[in-house]
């Protein structure tokens, strides 16, 4: 993995900011100053060192970095979709200071060896920090663990087979009891793949209008009621990568209220959209699992309001044109989130239905303490892994400007209010807004 701060970064001193804190339970009005790399000062009354860049927020909040748990990046195997360097500066565009790579690439990040490749590559070309989530199963075929130990040892976070649902049960509690004598984090995608075959959306009266055939999601709660009481059994870290009804969510209430150790993740698209957007076949719209209802989604942003969804991820799939100008049916699933996840969460402040804390411990706190990295705070000698944003300022999304390889977003043409002014990794700025 690349490391941003080296060389050094110069000092820092970021002055007038609303500094917004969840880890610490900070919102006050002060300054931050950053010396080589890491957070050296927060106060209301900071000196800059000689030689320091005086940044004057003019009042922008200044928050830590997002991270991302499990987006698509398209090394090794399908560059033309995506690449580290493509998909970093999409994540420093969009406020993203570290990202964790889906473990579903061509080959599969199932050995060590591919784990130490997607670091050097992400040293040699990221601009974001870049940590690779390792597949479970080997060639994500969910017939044989991984050897976890080693993927660990090799610098993998945590482990998936990416959007593959693993069917066996007797393969899922072995390499969730082998997980735990790791204490390594299982995050799943959770589809029971026969119900869902050859589904294209929600099933409902919407898909019926449309004639698209449906994918239930009883497949989803089926498949997390499953998982956690296999994470209850075992005592294994679980979590739920994508988790997209109200039925779904009581079944991750329940696992909680009971002690054991399961979290849950909610993308962006599904706290924002529903199936009514996918409207006269728009295949931008089509995802994977794929927006519920309009209740659905309510209960999501609840769950989120109320602390039970502990992570909002981008669900970052970049697709190209091909895949995607076809009919629905047969369009691949994806959308690509890097760049819009603030934004879109945004939405969902400015409405009165999440507080600031709320969407930013989502997006960055949390995954931090469930993957155990060092960013998620602004707290001394943490790293200045940061982000400046203009939480008021209007704008309206055009694919076009859009830094990612692959221009798919559900966004294109949202009119948008809050975007990122600066990211800043380890100290250094490597995003600022023109």
């Amino acid at each position: 993995m690349r490391d941003p701060s080296t060389p050094e970064a110069p000092a820092t001193l970021f002055t007038n900011a609303r500094l917004v804190c969840p880890a610490t339970a900070r919102d006050e009005i002060g300054g931050l100053l950053v010396e080589g790399g890491v957070i050296a000062a927060i106060g209301s009354d900071l000196r800059a060192p000689a030689g320091a860049e005086i940044v004057d927020c003019r009042g922008a909040t200044l928050a830590p970095g997002l991270i991302d748990l499990g987006a698509f990046v398209g090394e090794p195997g399908a560059e033309h979709r995506e690449t580290i360097a493509t998909a970093s500066e999409a994540a420093a565009a969009g406020g993203v200071t570290t990202i964790v790579t889906r473990a579903d690439t061509t080959p599969p990040v199932d050995a060590p060896e591919i784990v130490d490749y997607l670091k050097r590559r992400a040293r040699d070309t990221a601009s974001v920090h870049v940590y690779p989530m390792a597949a479970l199963t080997k060639g994500l075929a969910g017939a044989e663990m991984t050897e976890i130990g080693l993927l660990l040892e090799a610098g993998a976070v945590a482990f998936g087979d990416g959007p593959r649902t693993i069917s066996s049960s007797r393969v899922m509690r072995r390499a969730m009891t082998y997980a735990r004598d790791f204490d390594a984090l299982v995050c799943c995608h959770a589809e029971d793949p026969e119900l869902i075959a050859g589904g294209a959306m929600n099933e409902g009266e919407f898909a019926t209008r449309l004639g698209l055939p449906g994918r239930p999601a009883a497949a989803e709660t089926l498949i997390i009621e499953r998982d956690v009481r296999l994470a209850a059994l075992t005592g294994c870290r679980y979590h739920a990568n994508l988790v997209t009804c109200g039925a779904s969510l009581d079944v991750i209430a329940r696992a909680k209220v009971s002690g054991a150790a399961v979290t849950c993740g909610a993308s962006i698209a599904h706290l924002s959209l529903n199936e009514n957007d996918v409207g006269e076949y728009r295949t931008f719209f089509k995802v994977a699992p794929p927006l519920r209802s309009e209740d659905d989604r309510r209960a999501l942003v609840q769950g989120l309001a109320d602390g039970l969804i502990d992570v909002v991820v981008s669900a970052h799939d970049p697709q190209d044109v091909e895949t995607k100008r076809r009919p629905f049916a047969e369009a691949e699933d994806g959308a690509i989130g890097l760049e819009t996840m603030l934004a879109a969460g945004l939405r969902l402040v400015h409405a009165g239905e999440v507080t600031l804390h709320r969407l930013l411990a989502a997006m960055s706190t949390r995954p931090a303490q469930l993957l155990g990295l060092p960013g998620g705070a602004l707290r001394l000698g943490a790293p200045a892994d940061l982000i400046v944003i203009d939480l008021d300022a209007p704008w309206v999304l055009d694919p076009a400007s859009l830094r990612s390889k692959s221009k798919n977003t559900p966004f294109d043409g949202a009119r948008l209010q809050g975007r990122t002014l600066r990211t800043i990794v380890a100290g250094r700025t490597v995003y600022a807004y023109a």
